[in-house]
């Protein structure tokens, strides 16, 4: 039964190191991530589940991954450890992002890594939320989830206005805590102003099912022209 959850967005930007040494505007957006993971922690779940865009469905996705393709040499692994995956796949971005997120937590908890395929069907996300969801009496759910890429003043009046209007559902959606507003969001639109975020949130969909939740969003802002959304629910009762 899915207790929690925390929606985080997935810029290589949000890991130190990466992103310029100074720039209150990336403090900001890692606080509230690392406030929503510590979130996480105070529901004590007796599994967590790290979900995000990568090449195909399964919840059975590969436990280590590196950095050095976005600027740093850094190798990232999901707490738990595990052997290394047979054909030699590594984490997508969204999951070494998680997983850096984790590490920096200090997270020692049972943690199963599953990604959603950007070109996956809804039936195909509710599914594999379902099925985390199933994975304990207590799971809680970390959500790598980026939004609208195109939000710059460099981008047209018009693409712009777009970027806003899907980022502002996305917020509300979390705001509301509800699953049927996240099963709504428009797959394409959201690839056509840049976000991979959606699948992800349709996943938490199909693990929330009809239970109700309690909201908040932490951060709702656009820094360098790309929209992030972090937020956090709690099981209502």
């Amino acid at each position: 039964m899915l207790i929690s959850a925390a929606i985080c967005p997935h810029p290589p930007l949000l890991v130190a190191g990466l992103g310029p040494a100074r720039d209150a505007r990336l403090d900001q957006l890692r606080s509230a991530c690392w406030s929503a993971v510590e979130a996480l922690r105070a529901g004590s779940p007796d599994t967590l589940v790290v979900v995000g865009t990568g090449a195909t469905t399964t919840s059975d996705a590969p436990r280590a991954g590196s950095l050095a393709p976005y600027g740093v040499d850094r190798e990232v692994a999901l707490p738990g450890g595990g052997p290394p995956a047979a054909d030699g796949a590594v984490l997508p971005l969204s999951l070494c992002v998680g997983a850096w997120l984790l590490e920096r937590d200090g997270w020692d908890g049972t943690v199963v890594a599953a990604t959603v395929a950007a070109d996956g069907s809804a039936a195909d996300c509710v599914g594999l939320g379902e099925r985390l969801a199933g994975q304990a009496d207590r799971v809680a759910l970390l959500v790598m989830a980026d939004g609208s890429a195109l939000r710059a003043d460099t981008s047209p009046p018009q693409v712009r206005e777009k970027a806003a209007g899907f980022d502002a559902a996305v917020a509300r959606a979390v705001l509301d805590g509800d699953p049927q507003q996240l099963l709504a969001l428009d797959s394409e639109l959201g690839a056509a102003v840049g976000s991979s975020g959606v699948n992800p949130l349709r996943v938490l969909a199909g693990a929330a099912a009809d239970e109700l939740f309690d909201a908040d969003v932490l951060y709702d802002e656009a820094p360098y022209g790309v929209g992030y959304v972090v937020g956090v629910w709690e099981r209502h009762g």
